[in-house]
């Protein structure tokens, strides 16, 4: 019986990977076992980053949002406390480019978050 080795699956395999790994430095890039290693501890941080994004705009928003409700002298939690009480119901990221891109809107739902 002839002996299988698997190696044109093996072959196409390690050519995947290291086209994956292009732009690494060093054996990160050459070596198939470092490219695996450094492939996987790459898709470890895009996955982190992809959930770190979503909090920083969020984070941004509330800032954006802060900064034109204390333009008008206001806080940011009375006026959104204000905004539930109200029902209003507007998200933060609407708000906030509402706040940045259209202030004369802006304008007018603070003015009816207030009253």
């Amino acid at each position: 019986m002839v002996r299988v080795t698997n190696g044109l699956q093996r072959q196409r395999r390690h050519k995947k990977f290291l086209k994956l790994a292009k732009g690494f430095r060093l054996g990160r890039s050459k070596v198939y076992k470092q490219v695996r290693l450094a492939l996987v501890k790459q898709w470890q941080h895009a996955y982190k980053s992809r959930k770190e994004k979503k909090r920083d705009f969020r984070r941004l928003r509330i800032e954006r949002l802060s900064a034109a409700v204390q333009a008008k002298g206001n806080k940011y939690s009375t006026f959104m406390g204000s905004m539930n009480k109200k029902h209003i119901a507007v998200n933060r990221k609407v708000l906030s480019n509402i706040a940045v891109a259209f202030p004369l809107v802006f304008d007018k739902v603070y003015a009816e978050v207030v009253k």
